[in-house]
């Protein structure tokens, strides 16, 4: 058995490749268009991970736009996608600039939380050891769920 991609639905295209490829730095590795089941599919990997993407179309997140409107709730249900980051500070740091929720700080230098746009729940921790706490985000409090 092999894992291949994580699924999650999507709304907005333009707003959620802000997200997930600018916010952040995942690649789109492709794309598939269904004229006749009327979606988009588009397939992202990590940047360490786009040459095995592109090798095995594993491991990835599968981005689905269903082409005619719906209404998705739940986020929070279906679980979270979970990233390795270089600096778990400079990412949520480049992610609040940005306008994006930090919803569970980073307070231990380890592991926090922020939601894409369709509030899917995203998990980023620190590759390596945790980094020793420090401010603002050892005293920051969480916002919302996550």
């Amino acid at each position: 058995m092999q894992f291949l991609h994580t699924m999650v639905r999507i709304r907005d295209i333009d707003a959620s490749l802000h997200f997930y490829c600018d916010l952040l730095g995942l690649e789109e590795v492709r794309r598939k268009e269904s004229e006749k089941g009327r979606f988009t599919l588009i397939f992202l990997a990590a940047p360490n991970d786009v040459e095995r993407s592109e090798r095995l179309t594993a491991p990835e997140l599968e981005l689905t736009y269903n082409w005619d409107p719906e209404e998705y709730d739940g986020g929070r249900n279906f679980g979270h996608l979970a990233y390795r980051v270089d600096d778990i500070y400079a990412t949520c740091e480049r992610l609040q600039n940005a306008g994006v929720t930090i919803n569970r700080p980073p307070r231990d230098g380890h592991m926090a939380f922020v939601k894409s746009p369709d509030g899917i729940s995203i998990e980023l921790l620190q590759k390596g050891d945790a980094f020793e706490p420090q401010e603002p985000w050892a005293s920051m409090d969480n916002s919302g769920s996550w």
